[in-house]
């Protein structure tokens, strides 16, 4: 399935969502956010997809925001800019609380609302040559979506490092940062993906990876007793499921379960 600047393909239960937009380096405009909102909704919908994985054509995954759209916006009221400033953040939040495991392919420099986009995602792989950072502050702009689940992923610390400098750091530092999981070769970078989406398409449950990531993000927006009991009802419901009946039986039978 193809839009202007996105394309959504499924292979083995992995949906691919690839940004398409090359010649301008994938930085986004209102159109593209609105594609790839339509796309990750159509892979949630997607009964033959498992896992998804977020990549892009191009020498860079996303330069963030399409500054010549950003200098048209400036005439805008306040309203309509808090409108447009919406339709982003709506497509951050819904990558966040997706259902399915989202899997960034970095295969090239992701910088401001790019680096956002690749580290909003549940996984993070990229190549030794791609470069990671927020700019925003040395263009008179503020890194505003991204700094509120950046803050909840690497800590103050880190972020103010990484904001009010509007450093640009390597995929090396980026993955000691914490923003990214792991470093490939741009060889190996398809593959390295592709282990990872396969492994949780054969060996976890679908209820149990979607119970999981909500359980994740419900807890880090709680204190630790709120925590501990948001804990506790997760568990309780995830006894219910189909799966973990399933995965219990056959533990206890010794059968190959196949999810």
């Amino acid at each position: 399935m193809n839009w202007n600047f996105v394309n959504y393909n499924c292979e083995e239960r992995v949906g691919f969502i690839t940004l398409n937009r090359p010649e301008k380096r994938n930085a986004l405009n209102a159109q593209f956010v609105t594609e790839l909102k339509e796309a990750f909704t159509h892979a949630e919908k997607d009964t033959d997809c498992k896992v998804i994985v977020l990549k892009a054509k191009g020498d860079a995954f996303c330069a963030g925001a399409d500054l010549a759209y950003l200098q048209e916006l400036q005439s805008n009221s306040y309203d309509e800019n808090l409108a447009d400033s919406t339709h982003l953040m709506e497509l951050f939040q819904q990558i966040y609380t997706l259902s399915k495991v989202v899997i960034a392919q970095v295969q090239g420099h992701a910088i401001a609302g790019g680096c956002g986009l690749a580290s909003v995602c549940d996984l993070a792989i990229a190549t030794t040559e791609s470069k990671f950072g927020y700019s925003e502050v040395k263009i008179g702009f503020i890194p505003a979506i991204v700094s509120v689940f950046l803050i909840k992923q690497i800590g103050v610390a880190k972020s103010k490092e990484l904001l009010l400098i509007g450093k640009i750091v390597s995929a090396e530092e980026a993955q000691s940062f914490g923003l990214i999981n792991k470093v490939s070769t741009k060889e190996k970078l398809e593959s390295s993906v592709m282990d990872i989406a396969q492994s949780l398409v054969k060996t976890a449950s679908a209820d149990s990876l979607a119970l999981t990531k909500q359980l994740i993000n419900g807890v880090s927006d709680k204190s630790i007793s709120e925590g501990f009991e948001w804990a506790a009802e997760m568990n309780a419901k995830s006894r219910e499921s189909n799966d973990c009946k399933k995965g219990i039986a056959a533990f206890l039978n010794k059968e190959k379960l196949n999810w």
